[in-house]
Order: structure tokens, then C-alpha cells, then sequence
């Protein structure tokens, strides 16, 4: 297993910092790949016609590499996950009467580009309600999707992990019965990738997008994308010089090209050079590549267990481990604690956790140890008398 990599992180010991499905600490070399780009920014004369593509076309293999995509000509480089849904969502064609199907309490940001386009077009959103049983509910949960997609369902919209208390969808059983009915599947990744093992090749999702500030350990205001044939040829959200063919000729550049990049470079931002962000992503992704997502799995799992069985004694409700990861753990508390009185503790004792919903969120990553959980089962107990 790995070992803790804390000392590549600069969290002082008095804090136990359990909320990168947050937002991530900088690690050190990201860190310093960022100082350098800023530092070469100052000397403007020295950033050439070549480095607008070629740092981006690191990336974009590093990306690739990290969710096992053959071509890395499918990754774009996106500000947002709203931009990327943005970019999926204006190639959906539908009808009035057909569905769009997600699940209760999805991110905002995948919310709502969905709603727009049903109501626009008189189809219905279907979101299928979180099960009220707290006994397999990640199973019951689901079953229910499954059965909610139908004959006149146009496209799935879902997390991998949901942001909210980590439960974790069957991407495989969905694409299955996306495909019996021709529908798209676009993921949000944003909770997984990175610290979950996502194999594009397995899950066949038409697009896949992900934030990168979170488990990608990158900046904030990037995050990349990965769109699949159906999207070949779509339109993106905005017209810019960077994305058509030969834009690398910079003295041609006045002689207008209709023609786009191949496959999924359509879909990128417009400065996706982004002369900071791109060299701090990728000191992050080469780190990630590095240690193995499943070994940061691993790495958690073995953290978390022990501690989630204490929170279940104290009445506390986990999900089945079968529908969640051990990165994101929404720990859905017991009836009558004061929840005003856990947060001043958590707070008081420099434990970070977020609070979504009826969940506690709980997400470790390596630079966390068991020291921290035991401060946060010290809040518990301390609350829970």
C-alpha cells in the first residue's frame, strides 16, 4: 500500500483536512510548476507559436492515459463542468415528449443546462428520487435508474459518484440500457476521477467531464473532457482560432478556416494554452499517474474502514461498500444530534468536513492518516452522548 504523502502536502498537523471532494490542497510540485509558469509569464518574448500546443498536448495525453482513452485527440480542455455540459448539451437533439433522465440532487451545474433544453423543447426531465429505505439503498437507488430509462429516453445525465454523499452509480449497467435504446450517456466525473478507477474503454460513456480542482489535484478553472464519436462533428459553444485546422501557422491565421481539429478539439476553450493552469494540471496528473488511482483507492480504503464502523456504532448510517467509494463517504447522521453543535466542534478541533444534504461528507485523500479520524470520531463521541 502506499504510504502517506503529507509531507507533499503544506497542511500544518494541528488540522485534519477530510474535504478535498471540496476543494484539494496544492501539493508541492504543483505548487511549483505554477510559481515557474508565473515567473516565465514575465518574459513574454520567450513563450513561442509552439508552446501554445504542445504543453496542451501533454496534457491532453496525460489525461488520456489517466482514463484510458486510446486517442488523446478525444480530450478537450474546458473551464468548468458547466462548459463542457454546455458543449454536450447543444448536440442533443429532442423532441416534445421525450426524457432526459438524472438522479435527485445532482450538481447544479449538471442540472440545469438539462432542464433548460426539456423545457425548450417540451420534453421532461425525469429525475429519479433518492430511495427513502436506508437498507440497500445504493442498490435499490440504482435499480430504480435503470428502469427509468426508456424507449423515448434522448440522453443520461449522471455523476459517476454523486457529489451530495457518494453514492455510486453502475456505469456499465446504465450504458447497457442506454444503448438498448440509442440514448447518450454523459457522465460528470468530477467526484471519481482521480481518486476512482474510470475506464472509458469499460464504460463507454459518449462524453465524460471533469473539474480539475478536486481529485485531479489541478487548479481551479480548468477541467477536461472527453467526447466520444456520437459528438464527431457537433457544434461547440463558442467559435475560436485555437481549435481550427493549421491554427499552428500563426501568419496564416487571417485566412479563415472552416475546417476544425479532429474529434473532440472542437469542444475546447477558447486560450486553452492557459499558460499557468495547463503546467500545474499536469505536475498534478503526473503525480496522480504515479501513485495509481487504485492505489489511492486502496489508500483510503484501508484508512476509512475501521473508522466507518465506529460511526456506525455511534448510530451513524454508511452506504454498502459496494455502492460507494471509500474517497467520498456521505455519512448520514443519527436522529436528534445537534447539528449545530457537531459543526462548532468539527470546526473548533480544525476537523474539515462539508455538509450536504442530510450527509456528512467525508473525503480523505493521501495526506491523510489515522490521527485525523480520530479527531473527528473524537467530535462524535463527544456530541453523541
Amino acid at each position: 500500500m502506499l504510504p502517506c504523502q503529507k509531507h507533499l502536502f503544506s497542511i500544518p498537523d494541528e488540522v485534519s483536512y477530510l474535504n478535498c471532494s471540496y476543494m484539494s490542497p496544492t501539493a508541492e510540485p504543483v505548487e511549483l510548476a505554477g510559481y515557474q509558469a508565473i515567473a516565465r509569464k514575465t518574459m513574454p518574448y520567450e513563450i513561442l507559436p509552439a508552446d501554445f500546443f504542445g504543453p496542451v498536448a501533454n496534457l491532453k495525453q496525460l489525461f488520456a492515459q489517466l482514463v484510458n482513452v486510446a486517442d488523446p485527440e478525444r480530450i478537450a480542455v474546458v473551464p468548468s463542468v458547466s462548459y463542457g455540459i454546455a458543449s454536450a448539451v447543444k448536440n442533443v437533439k429532442i423532441r416534445p415528449g421525450q426524457n432526459i433522465v438524472t438522479v435527485d440532487e445532482i450538481f447544479p451545474s449538471n442540472y440545469y443546462a438539462w432542464q433548460r433544453l426539456a423545457a425548450e423543447n417540451v420534453a421532461h426531465l425525469h429525475i429519479v428520487k433518492r430511495p427513502e429505505t436506508t437498507v440497500n439503498r445504493g442498490k435499490t437507488w440504482n435499480e430504480k435508474l435503470l428502469e427509468s430509462i426508456d424507449s423515448q429516453t434522448v440522453a443520461v445525465a449522471l455523476p459517476h459518484v454523486h457529489w451530495a454523499d457518494g453514492t455510486r452509480f453502475d456505469l456499465v449497467a446504465v450504458r447497457q440500457r442506454t444503448r438498448e435504446v440509442g440514448a447518450l450517456l454523459v457522465v460528470d466525473g468530477t467526484q471519481s476521477v482521480g481518486a476512482l478507477p474510470f475506464d472509458v474503454r469499460e464504460i463507454q460513456p459518449d462524453a465524460l467531464i471533469c473539474a480539475a480542482y478536486k481529485w485531479l489535484l489541478g487548479p481551479y478553472g480548468m477541467g477536461m473532457a472527453y467526447f466520444g464519436e456520437r459528438f464527431d462533428g457537433g457544434t461547440p459553444i463558442e467559435e475560436n482560432w485555437i481549435n481550427r485546422l493549421n491554427s499552428e501557422n500563426f501568419e496564416g491565421l487571417v485566412r479563415y478556416q472552416d475546417a476544425y481539429k479532429p474529434a473532440a478539439n472542437r469542444y475546447c476553450m477558447g486560450e486553452n494554452s492557459q499558460f499557468i493552469g495547463v503546467p500545474m494540471l499536469t505536475a498534478a496528473l503526473e503525480m496522480i499517474l504515479g501513485w495509481g488511482v487504485e492505489n489511492i483507492q486502496g489508500y483510503c480504503h484501508q484508512l476509512t474502514q475501521p473508522y466507518l464502523a465506529r460511526l456506525s456504532a455511534l448510530g451513524c448510517e454508511v452506504e454498502d461498500a459496494g455502492y460507494r467509494g471509500s474517497h467520498l463517504v456521505g455519512v448520514r447522521l443519527p436522529k436528534g444530534i445537534n447539528m449545530a453543535l457537531l459543526k462548532k466542534e468539527t470546526l473548533a478541533r480544525q476537523v474539515f468536513v462539508s455538509y450536504r444534504g442530510g450527509a456528512m461528507r467525508i473525503s480523505p485523500h493521501l495526506y491523510n492518516d489515522s490521527t485525523d479520524f480520530e479527531r473527528l470520531l473524537g467530535v462524535f463521541e463527544s456530541v453523541i452522548k
